[in-house]
């Protein structure tokens, strides 16, 4: 695929899917060719609202239009699997939301899918194609801050919802840790790898799943990890990376930042701020541009997003949920 606009298939008619949607109109290489839902009237509700030509009641005839290049999965993450799958059993690439999936063994799978008929395959971790993330990477793999010794990064919010709603629906993946916590363990994880030990607590609801988790990572060279997500509080939402030799502090929104400040040791402190020319900071469009380069160069995976990183991400929290006691309907061991 070279020179041409990439076409994309919408899977899911939500919030998510229609913040997606809207960035990616923006771009003007990228095509929305295709929308898809459960059933006809959201299909059609969302085709009509971003102009898309094609409106499917159902996930299998997307998964089956040849005219579509990759599919944006935006359904809860209970239904990753299944609906990733289907697209890539039908010959589609993917860019699924995150989390990717419940479980490691759902993401070995759908990995499995996409390697064995090789297609592309990517994690909709948006942070880790923002401008601002990446800038903070290459200084840290620079030496900016010499050898990283701790992280700390935190994701909290007061939702305030009943238990039926799918933050605290076990049958749904619910809970502060998939929903919330991926973003702080797959930022620290950007940073030093997969962790060697992992020591988490959490307060559960009456349903089981975690209305607050911490949790305490470590890796063999001596670093260490703290990191935290809520559904019952809202926090700084912050991020400190701290080296041998200075640290880097994130403010609010760590994982789609305006700014950071660095601090050398026996340096002043600098700022680094955002490009005026990246457009807003929680746009989505950096993602999309990504997968749209890996298609146009015959890649499979994303260097951004590797599936390799998605699957110890995965098995972090698959650790965590078993330290704290959270197993969602379905899953054995």
């Amino acid at each position: 695929m070279t020179g041409q606009n990439v076409r994309w298939g919408i899977l899911a008619t939500g919030g998510m899917a229609a913040t997606f949607t809207a960035d990616l109109v923006d771009l003007p290489d990228a095509e929305i060719v295709a929308v898809a839902s459960r059933s006809p009237e959201p299909a059609k509700a969302f085709a009509e609202r971003f102009g898309i030509p094609r409106a499917y009641g159902d996930w299998e005839s997307l998964a089956r239009d040849e005219e579509i290049d990759v599919v944006y999965v935006a359904t809860p993450h209970s239904a990753h699997r299944t609906a990733a799958g289907l697209c890539l059993e039908a010959g589609r690439n993917v860019l699924c939301e995150k989390p990717f999936t419940l479980n490691v063994r759902e993401a070995a799978e759908l990995v499995g899918l996409a390697r064995g008929r090789g297609l592309f395959l990517m994690e909709a971790m948006w942070m880790y194609c923002h401008p601002m993330v990446r800038r903070l990477k290459a200084l840290i793999d620079d030496g900016a801050i010499g050898e990283v010794r701790t992280v700390h990064a935190d994701f909290g919010l007061a939702a305030n919802v009943s238990a039926s709603h799918r933050l605290r629906d076990p049958a749904l993946g619910g809970g502060a840790l998939l929903d919330l916590g991926v973003y702080p363990v797959s930022f620290t994880q950007l940073l030093l790898g997969e962790p060697s030990d992992v020591v988490a607590k959490a307060t559960l609801s009456q349903e089981g799943v975690d209305l607050q988790t911490g949790a305490l990572l470590s890796w063999e060279n001596g670093a260490i990890a703290s990191v935290h997500c809520s559904i019952v509080g809202g926090t700084a939402t912050s991020a400190s990376v701290t080296g041998s030799a200075g640290r880097i502090d994130i403010p609010y929104g760590f994982f789609f930042p305006d700014r950071f400040v660095l601090h050398r040791d026996g340096k002043d402190a600098e700022e680094f701020a955002a490009d005026p020319a990246d457009g807003a900071r929680n746009s989505l469009k950096h993602e999309a541009a990504e997968a749209m380069r890996a298609l146009r160069a015959g890649e499979t995976e994303s260097p951004l997003v590797p599936l390799d990183g998605t699957l110890a991400v995965m098995r972090t929290l698959d650790t965590i949920r078993e330290r704290v006691g959270v197993r969602y309907p379905g899953e054995t061991g």
